[in-house]
């Protein structure tokens, strides 16, 4: 069983940045493919990021590319969001998520219990 662990979030304002941070325990989660996705009020669930195992392949959604990075250190069994130039339409809760299945396509068997980001403008 894999527990995840979201952090990072918070309230801040329009251009800024925030780095959340997706802890696992448990197991081991440096075989599993990881994502970050979102959901806004009254929206459905979304993709945000994902990354591979040993990172060598990355996704990103168009709304976000250019301003978020997703990064992961297998040996402190964590992926992290790096977001920058933040934007309204950014609020959200977020939410990452793990599966031995690329997460872009397979809807991921392990969820944390998600961060809220709030930009204001």
């Amino acid at each position: 069983q894999v527990h995840l662990v979201e952090s990072g979030g918070g309230l801040v304002q329009a251009g800024d940045s925030l780095r959340l941070s997706c802890l696992a325990s448990g197991r081991s989660i440096s075989t599993y493919a990881v994502g970050w996705f979102r959901q806004a009020p009254g929206k459905e669930r979304n993709i945000v990021a994902a990354i591979s195992w040993n990172g060598g392949s990355t996704y990103y959604a168009d709304s976000v590319k250019g301003r978020f990075t997703i990064s992961r250190d297998n040996a402190k069994n964590t992926v992290y969001l790096q977001m920058n130039s933040l934007k309204a339409e950014d609020t959200a809760v977020y939410f990452c998520a793990a599966d031995r299945d690329w997460v872009v396509v397979t809807p991921p068997d392990y969820w944390g219990q998600g961060t809220q980001v709030t930009v204001s403008t």
